[in-house]
């Protein structure tokens, strides 16, 4: 993979990585149609060098992780595997919060065992105040646990997901926070000033939803510029992502080894001037 890195806690990553929620069943919710295909996306995925993986034990729940566990244990020294607690789901498949200590601790040693590793990497706190959206509400006692349970050496880094700004804030008041991750894309731009104060900060902003929130007028322009570079609508999402701030680390998931390989090829992609005034006046 030829692309630029970003820090991520004490380790460089480069910053096209992959996002396993689509491995799990229709909703990340059951087991995937075909295992062996869900197996191959994931092999496939570190051999072309990603070394970000993005998780949760949620994911299925429990199936995401242990296919990751399948595909790749023993791991490669330079993956990087980032997984969520702070939500729990149904049977019915919803979701809920889990923001207890005993519901945080107990993810994590599910994180732990399902994933098959002594200690993890980064955990993110998915904020779970409204499902939907990042709401505001203290996060101090989630955060907290979370913050012990490091140092009781079963976490090393601690992010935070599905936040506001001041959420954000108050995290950096608690512990060190080493990422966030929210919804950002061209048409949903909320943490546009987010963004440039972790920059300034060193701390990345892992964007998830690429395309999602689009108006059928916001589409076609998109749809407009990459059949002009001869590349898919995604592709020009997340070369715009790229492109908009060095500390975003992009992690586009699919279920498909000829996606994948597409959203890896993205990082290649250059957007002109021209290409970035249109998509800049389709956001507005």
């Amino acid at each position: 993979m030829s692309i630029s890195t970003f820090q991520l806690g004490n380790r460089h990553v480069h910053r096209i990585g992959y996002g396993a929620m689509q491995l799990a069943g229709p909703g990340a919710f059951g087991p995937p149609k075909d295992t062996a295909a869900a197996l191959a996306v994931l092999r496939e995925a570190v051999a072309l060098g990603v070394d970000h993986l993005d998780t949760s034990d949620f994911y299925g729940p429990h199936i995401t992780n242990q296919l990751i566990r399948e595909a790749l244990h023993p791991y490669r020294d330079e993956l990087v595997i980032v997984t969520k607690v702070g939500a729990l789901r149904d049977n019915d498949g919803s979701w809920k919060a889990a923001f207890s200590g005993d519901e945080l601790e107990r993810a994590v040693h599910d994180n732990l065992r399902n994933l098959k590793l002594d200690v993890l990497e980064v955990v993110n706190l998915r904020v779970m105040i409204d499902v939907h959206g990042p709401a505001e509400g203290s996060i101090d006692a989630p955060l907290s646990t979370l913050a012990e349970l490091q140092q009781r050496g079963l976490i090393r880094h601690i992010g935070l997901s599905n936040v506001t700004r001041a959420q954000v804030a108050q995290g950096r008041s608690i512990t060190d926070i080493v990422c966030v991750q929210n919804q950002y894309n061209l048409a949903h731009r909320r943490d546009d000033a987010l963004i440039d104060e972790l920059a300034a900060s060193g701390i990345p902003y892992v964007p998830f939803f690429p395309l999602s929130g689009f108006t059928p007028l916001q589409s076609s322009a998109l749809s407009g510029v990459a059949k002009r570079l001869d590349a898919t609508p995604m592709q020009v999402a997340l070369a715009w992502l790229l492109q908009r701030s060095p500390n975003l680390l992009l992690i586009p998931g699919t279920s498909s080894v000829a996606h994948l390989r597409e959203n890896i090829a993205s990082a290649s992609l250059e957007l002109a001037s021209e290409d970035l005034a249109v998509l800049d006046r389709m956001a507005r």
